[in-house]
């Protein structure tokens, strides 16, 4: 559906253990890394870039939006959750069921040190 997503920071250095945390949950490989930003995903599949604004400008996150990650199972959304809030995340819904958008539907919310707002989505029953 989509080919990437950019989401800007500031500091990559202050936000690097954020992301290394939590694409290590999601199993995401690194797909290129410079000195002030990362790639993760593949050549051909999906990516998502983290780094400075391309205008020059300060960054900063959008009111509305979000990424979420697939996630193979339930107890991959945890470890997300958790590495997430143990490397600089904040909280903005904890794991859980969400059965109000289909009987399956296993999520969690945070943001990055720089205000994103990210989700991990198990859409299955494994946990």
């Amino acid at each position: 559906m989509f080919s990437h997503i950019t989401l800007g920071t500031n500091d990559w250095q202050r936000t690097k253990p954020f992301w290394t945390a939590v694409t290590t949950a999601l199993g995401l490989p690194v797909f290129i890394e410079r000195e002030n930003g990362i790639a993760y995903g593949d050549l051909m599949g999906p990516k998502i870039f983290i780094g400075p604004a391309f205008d020059g400008q300060p960054a900063s996150h959008g009111n509305g939006q979000h990424v979420a990650f697939l996630a193979k199972t339930r107890s991959v959304v945890d470890h997300f959750h958790a590495a997430a809030l143990s490397h600089g995340g904040t909280c903005e819904g904890e794991p859980g069921l969400r059965p109000h958008y289909h009987p399956n539907y296993y999520g969690a919310y945070v943001r990055d040190p720089d205000g994103n707002k990210l989700q991990a989505v198990c859409h299955s029953s494994k946990g």
